[in-house]
């Protein structure tokens, strides 16, 4: 399945382990939540990163308090109809400030591509290679957006005001 992060297709260096999987001595895993959260001091304290796998039916505030220690967190797209993740993102990076890795992961379709960058997320799993190309082209087509979102860029508006305040200056 390729990954999409940082507007490029990239290896994935997180093994995804199921709940009963054996824990490898080191390197980076993506675990589910029932997982993380049962083994929470166990994860963290291993070698590697760790990353956790969000339903979008599991309420966000039960992985706040292992934000700082989480390198990655993918959110769940069930279907494409079911936009709960979306709402999970901006949370996470709005509310709780949340600055590693999210995925979308799950039914990430080419046409909610910009939402979903919009919202937050910084890596996509996508299920086909055409898909994965298809982002790269969307994500550099949009450069500029008149609404404030997660993904931290400026809008339309703070844009002009800082070219009208750097010409101001010099006169």
């Amino acid at each position: 399945m390729p990954l999409v992060k940082g507007g490029k297709i990239t290896g994935d260096s997180f093994a995804k382990l199921a709940v009963d999987t054996p824990l490898p001595e080191g390197g980076d895993i993506l675990v589910p939540a029932e997982r993380f959260l049962g083994e929470a001091d166990t994860l963290l304290n291993r070698s590697g990163k760790v990353g956790v796998i969000w339903p979008n039916s599991r309420d966000i505030s039960e992985l706040v308090p292992y934000l700082g220690k989480v390198a990655a967190v993918a959110l769940v797209f069930p279907t494409f109809r079911d936009g709960r993740a979306y709402s999970q993102a901006r949370l996470l990076r709005e509310r709780y400030d949340y600055r590693g890795e999210l995925r979308a992961t799950g039914q990430v379709l080419r046409d909610q591509f910009v939402f979903m960058l919009r919202a937050g997320f910084d890596a996509f799993e996508v299920k086909k290679q055409a898909d994965a190309e298809a982002f790269m082209e969307t994500a550099k087509r949009y450069s500029v957006f008149y609404q404030p979102t997660g993904d931290g860029r400026i809008t339309a508006l703070h844009r002009r005001m800082q070219l009208r305040h750097s010409e101001g200056v010099g006169t």
